[in-house]
């Protein structure tokens, strides 16, 4: 990407946020160009989310200057920041689904008729169907309900409500973590889109393959700090990965020194409303991947193995054992358990501590009659905080102050405290850093290792490439082929995935 000659519409200085034992901002420094699509990448815990509340009026900063289009500014609230023409695309969507689009697009300022009385649905329409042409998205419908559209079109509303309210600085929180690769491909070429129009874009993702596609600059921060900010195509990923993570990762993905048992696990003619007569089976200490594009039934898959949408038929082996799974209490009582893609709502209990979301999976273990016994209690939960290295002031810290990473670690922990014969592990690396990634891929060789089987469902072609023993692709609620060896490749994944010539479906 070129050089850029353009004039500054952000500039942060100095900018310091403490919180109770925590000092989220030391010192920053950011700035964006005028008509810049600048990433802002860190690990988890870095100061990206708190620096975006300082400039969007969520959180008051304790030192420091902003300026903004020229100017020094305040923001004393999310008002203010609207009125200077910033606005923040969130990862989780804050669209109205029983609204049509342009309800959505207008929320809070619907064209009224001239008597001031009636909303104007004719205007508004008209509006909003001008606003979706100008931004090539001329297939959402604005009369359309916003809960009948994918989570990309959903997104891409917010993008036009933000515009419709004349933003000039425009910045996207991880807006590809939750939409599939075609949607991904759009928003980029939309990003891309009112970059060419003038507009700026701070893009906040840890998906660097699209930083280094559409952003012309990166800024790194490290542990509150500002490492530094370098145009992309002069700054090799490898480095980039140091500036992150304060040290070299040249290998992300660990050598496996192992091989897998014999058959421990097999599921037969698995269906549900969304799965189709899916068999398949399990080694001891095996990592078995599951690829599969959106919809493909991967998730599906587990649920109905494990109680949660009920089996129309089949039947699961366990240790040459049939027995019968109803429930995931039934599942657990027999050591298969799940850490769900949803770790925040299906996972944890965001409010309650490290330290209760471990052992609650144990009671039984921890509570002798009306006793509670601390001291087993608090030995499990330290050992398995320090194996798993899960990073918190105090195992008392409530889980939702935690960062991605370690909040995946605790979803681990829990279940690993259980003794687990088969783990499954459901996108356990979305939406968590590089560094975070590269130890939750080695806690998967250790565990794997000591003979858990592990059932991996991931998105990712790196990883379902570089970690699993085997794949079972999955398309349309079937499963279409298992891979294994020199046979994992993209190529062949994608192929089975999208139903290439001569995959025999």
């Amino acid at each position: 990407m070129e050089n850029l000659e353009k004039g500054t519409i952000l500039t942060v200085n100095n900018l310091s946020k403490s919180f109770p034992g925590v000092h989220a901002l030391d010192k920053i420094h950011l700035d964006v160009k005028k008509g810049e699509i600048h990433a802002l990448v860190g690990e988890n815990g870095a100061g990206k989310s708190t620096l975006i509340k300082c400039i969007t009026g969520i959180y008051h900063p304790d030192d420091g200057e902003i300026f903004f289009d020229g100017k020094q500014v305040s923001i004393p609230d999310i008002e203010t920041a609207r009125e200077l023409g910033i606005a923040v695309i969130h990862q989780e969507l804050t669209v109205v689904p029983h609204m049509t689009v342009a309800e959505n697009i207008f929320l809070g300022k619907f064209a009224v008729k001239k008597n001031g009385l009636i909303i104007d649905d004719d205007k508004m329409i008209d509006d909003a169907t001008e606003l979706l042409h100008r931004f090539g998205l001329d297939y959402v419908a604005p009369d359309e309900k916003v809960k009948n559209l994918s989570v990309g079109q959903q997104q891409m509303v917010e993008i036009c409500r933000a515009l419709s309210q004349n933003a000039k600085f425009l910045i996207m929180d991880e807006p590809t973590a939750s939409l599939a690769s075609k949607e991904t491909e759009i928003l980029l070429k939309i990003l891309l889109s009112l970059k060419e129009k003038g507009v700026s874009i701070l893009f906040v993702s840890h998906k660097l393959e699209e930083v280094y596609k559409i952003c012309d600059r990166i800024t790194v921060f490290r542990d509150g700090k500002y490492v530094g900010t370098r145009f992309t195509n002069q700054l090799p990923y490898d480095e980039l990965i140091t500036m992150m993570v304060g040290r070299a990762i040249k290998d992300i993905y660990p050598k496996k020194t192992f091989n897998p048992g014999e058959i421990i696990f097999q599921a037969n003619h698995i269906n549900s409303a969304r799965v189709h007569d899916v068999s398949f089976n399990l080694r001891k200490g095996e990592i078995l991947g599951f690829y599969g594009l959106v919809g493909a039934g991967r998730s599906e898959t587990m649920r109905a193995m494990l109680g949660i949408d009920k089996n129309i038929k089949g039947n699961i082996l366990l240790e040459n054992q049939k027995v019968v799974i109803d429930s995931p209490v039934d599942a657990k009582n027999l050591g298969v358990v799940i850490a769900p893609e949803d770790r925040k709502n299906e996972g944890l209990i965001l409010k309650q501590s490290v330290d209760f979301n471990i052992t609650i999976t144990i009671l039984k273990k921890i509570i002798k009659g009306i006793h509670f016994q601390k001291e087993l209690n608090d030995r499990i939960v330290a050992e398995i905080c320090t194996k798993l290295r899960v990073k918190t002031p105090s195992y008392d810290e409530k889980v939702r102050l935690l960062s991605g990473g370690n909040q995946q670690k605790v979803v681990l922990a829990k279940w690993l405290v259980t003794d687990p014969k088969v783990l499954i592990l459901d996108e356990p690396t979305r939406g968590i850093d590089v560094g975070a990634k590269h130890e939750i891929y080695n806690l998967m060789f250790d565990i794997a290792q000591k003979g858990i089987s592990i059932i991996f469902i991931t998105s990712e072609m790196g990883e379902v490439i570089n970690l699993s023993d085997r794949v079972n692709v999955m398309r349309d609620g079937r499963l279409v082929k298992t891979l294994e060896g020199p046979d994992i490749n993209d190529e062949n994944i994608i192929k089975y995935a999208i139903g290439g010539i001569g995959d025999g479906k």
